[in-house]
């Protein structure tokens, strides 16, 4: 009887497959000599048996069944089948009679039928032990996601540590990384411009591969980068540190959904133009060249779409000097900003002191309550007062202690929470002294639709609703008459040099 050599191996670790079809090759070479089978060929697989579809396996089924041989010599059963395709193979060739031999070193088989139940229930405990390790293996990386640690490989930027089983930031990589999505956010680069850049600055994916189009834009829209994982469409709060802000990742995903890039058939730019609308008809301020004092120069215009409009055409420098005289008003240079921003660090400690001691005092005022409760308790005990007297003195002192209880959780919720905002303010107007300084009026038309509202045209004059904050600071620079500069603006023109900042400009 001529049998055929079959050994099997799956893919999960290359050096120890190989080694492992190896050992088996050797055993089942000793095992044939000593028991004489004529080998006749010899068939080795580094591949999965959980699902149909080995193309050795069908190539030695196809041997056999061309009358080459007349059985098979594997290590086990589950060598040949962990799934029930190809187990039903291997039966219904011993049904036919195209195999008339299985042998194994540490099973036994018998072409019979109580041989073929057996051999059943061999592959069916292979498949038992395959389907039984998918699911726990499913089960922990749910529980793994669950605790916020990502299950898989770590995106470009981070690493996976052997020792913790977790997600580490790649110092090296986690700073071009983020320079990726900045890049990306102008809106002036393209997927293919940014897999350039990656390339030059030495970019790679795992494995030291180049970044092709795919990966970055895969890698963009990964919510890994701010601290979050998608595990089957479920979002999962992630343990590991975020190496974007949310703000600049919502921005690239409002960038790739305009394609990423602005449109290259726009003739001409007119910075300002989106900004405006006609305070006459309410109609959208358009832009155009046009003749003037010997030159062509932009002008923006009303569209005029709802019919005859009064407005006149207005110079871009026009709107331009207007737009600096509004932003010098609220414009704070870097300097005086680091001094306004160390007010406001000075301020927060005092701010805290202050709310401890409020808050000290009010627990004080409680203690004194829970004291004259207590005497209270004594004296109805002691039958000096009645029932009644006593349900209402304790119900006004209960009522005075919740009260002063109320008042000092207030005061733990409001604490400085003023600070964020005041800083945020503060560097706004740095942001606006930038711009000026740069004279970037794409930023100038962003930073006016954050900082107000409304902005118009009315006969040639720009107009908008500030913000309130902002409405102020412009204020107190023309009543000064003078630069908006530190001490005096960080006193906001008050006798006092050195008022609380954030709580004058944030708590009223």
């Amino acid at each position: 009887m001529r049998y055929v050599i079959y050994a099997r191996k799956s893919t999960e670790d290359e050096d120890r497959q190989i080694l492992s079809i190896q050992a088996q090759l050797a055993e089942l070479h000793s095992y044939s000599a000593k028991e004489k089978f004529d080998i006749v060929a010899s068939f080795q697989e580094a591949k999965t048996a959980k699902e149909p579809g080995r193309t050795v396996f069908a190539e030695m089924l196809s041997f056999i069944e061309c009358g080459k041989a007349d059985g098979i010599i594997s290590w086990h059963p589950d060598r040949l089948a962990r799934n029930s395709v190809d187990g039903g193979k291997i039966i219904h060739l011993v049904d036919r009679g195209l195999i008339r031999s299985l042998k194994f070193p540490t099973f036994w088989f018998e072409p019979t039928p109580q041989g073929l139940f057996m051999l059943n229930i061999a592959f069916g405990q292979s498949k038992y032990f395959v389907d039984n390790l998918r699911e726990n293996v499913k089960r922990g990386l749910r529980q793994k996601i669950r605790n916020g640690v990502w299950p898989g490989r770590a995106p470009v930027g981070y690493v996976n540590n052997a020792k913790t089983r977790g997600i580490d930031v790649d110092k090296e990589k986690a700073a071009r990384v983020r320079k990726l999505f900045e890049l990306y956010a102008t809106g002036e680069h393209t997927l293919y411009s940014l897999a350039n850049w990656c390339k030059e600055h030495n970019l790679r994916g795992h494995g030291n591969k180049l970044l092709r189009v795919g990966n970055i834009q895969k890698n963009l829209q990964n919510i890994f980068y701010i601290g979050l994982m998608k595990w089957k469409e479920e979002i999962f709060e992630g343990i590991h540190e975020p190496i974007l802000t949310k703000k600049l990742f919502d921005k690239v995903q409002e960038v790739m959904k305009k394609k990423g890039r602005t449109r290259p058939d726009k003739k001409h730019i007119f910075p300002l133009r989106g900004l405006l609308k006609c305070a006459s008809c309410g109609c959208a301020i358009t832009a155009q060249y046009a003749k003037g004092n010997g030159g062509i120069y932009p002008y923006y215009r009303c569209t005029k779409k709802r019919g005859a409009c009064t407005e006149r055409y207005v110079s871009e420098q026009n709107l331009t000097n207007q737009i600096h005289n509004f932003l010098q008003k609220v414009s704070l240079s870097s300097q005086d900003t680091q001094k306004v921003l160390a007010a406001l660090e000075s301020d927060e400690q005092e701010a805290k002191a202050e709310a401890r001691t409020e808050a000290g005092n009010l627990k004080t005022e409680i203690q004194k309550l829970d004291n004259r409760l207590e005497k209270l308790l004594n004296l109805y005990l002691a039958d000096a007062l009645s029932t009644a007297e006593y349900a209402a003195k304790k119900n006004k002192i209960i009522s005075e202690k919740a009260t002063l209880t109320e008042k000092i959780t207030d005061i733990e919720k409001r604490g400085v929470s003023w600070l964020e905002p005041a800083r945020e303010f503060v560097k706004s107007l740095n942001q606006a002294a930038n711009l000026l300084s740069r004279n970037d009026l794409s930023g100038m038309t962003a930073f006016l639709k954050n900082i107000g509202a409304n902005h118009s045209l009315r006969n040639r004059t720009f107009e908008f609703s500030p913000k309130t904050l902002v409405a102020r600071a412009a204020e107190l620079r023309e009543a000064a008459s003078a630069d908006l500069r530190f001490p005096f603006w960080c006193g906001m023109g008050e006798s006092n040099p050195r008022p609380q900042f954030g709580k004058l400009l944030f708590c009223h």
